[in-house]
C-alpha cells in the first residue's frame, strides 16, 4: 500500500493507524502547495481532489477521505481492535465520532488556515472550534478513548486536528481532559514513529 501524505496534515491520522496496524506501506509526500510528487509528476493525476490523504491499495485501487481509510485499515487487522466490529453499536459510535471530528472540528479549522479569510471573521471561527473542543473535553470524563476501551481511528483523527489549535490561536490550555488524552496518544510508539517519519518530532 502507498499513503500519500503531507506533514502534519489530516493524513497524519491514517498514517498513525497504519503504524498501529503493523501492515506494510510506503509513504509518498504529496505537496499541498505545489501538488507535485517527489518524482515531479502531478498529484492530481493520482487524486483529482488534489488533497491528502489517499491510500493506494496493492491491487491499484485508491481510497480517499481519512475516516474511510482508517476504517479500511482497521478492518484488515481486526485483532488490533483499531475499530469495533462492523454492525455493532460501538462501530456506529466510531462513525459518529469520525463524522463529528470531520465536519465540526476539522472543517472548523479550515477558515483559520485559509489566507483569504478576512481577519474579522477569524474570531468567530476560533470560537466555534473552541466550543466543539470544549464539548469533546466534557465527553472525555472518565474515559481513556472516544469509543470503548481501545484506541481507534477516531482517536488518531482527534489527536491530529486538535493539535492544530496552537498554530491558529485557538487556546485549549484549560481543557484538562483533552490535554491528558492528547498526552496518552502522543506517548504511543506508533504515534511517535509516524510523527518522526513526517519530520514533526526529532
Amino acid at each position: 500500500m502507498k499513503l500519500y501524505y503531507s506533514p502534519g496534515a489530516c493524513s497524519l491520522s491514517p498514517h498513525i493507524v497504519l503504524r498501529e496496524s503493523g501492515l506494510p506501506f510506503d509513504l509518498v509526500l504529496a505537496s499541498t502547495k505545489t501538488h507535485k510528487l517527489p518524482d515531479g509528476s502531478d498529484y492530481y493525476a493520482i487524486n483529482p481532489k488534489g488533497y491528502v490523504p489517499l491510500l493506494e491499495l496493492d491491487d491499484g485501487q485508491r481510497l480517499s477521505e481519512g475516516p474511510a481509510i482508517v476504517q479500511y485499515v482497521a478492518d484488515q487487522v481486526p485483532a488490533k481492535q483499531l475499530a469495533p466490529a462492523a454492525g455493532t453499536m460501538e462501530r456506529y459510535r466510531l462513525m459518529e465520532w469520525l463524522n463529528f471530528i470531520s465536519t465540526e472540528v476539522h472543517k472548523g479549522f479550515s477558515p483559520l488556515f485559509n489566507p483569504a479569510t478576512p481577519e474579522d471573521a477569524k474570531p468567530m471561527a476560533r470560537q466555534r472550534v473552541t466550543d466543539r473542543l470544549s464539548w469533546i473535553d466534557t465527553q472525555l470524563e472518565g474515559r481513556d478513548w472516544l469509543v470503548g476501551s481501545h484506541f481507534t481511528g477516531a482517536d488518531a483523527y482527534l489527536f491530529v486536528v486538535s493539535g492544530w489549535a496552537g498554530y491558529v490561536g485557538v487556546d485549549i490550555s484549560n481543557l484538562k481532559r483533552l490535554a491528558a488524552y492528547r498526552d496518552r496518544i502522543a506517548a504511543r510508539p506508533a504515534v511517535q514513529a509516524a510523527m518522526k517519519a513526517e519530520g514533526l518530532l526529532k
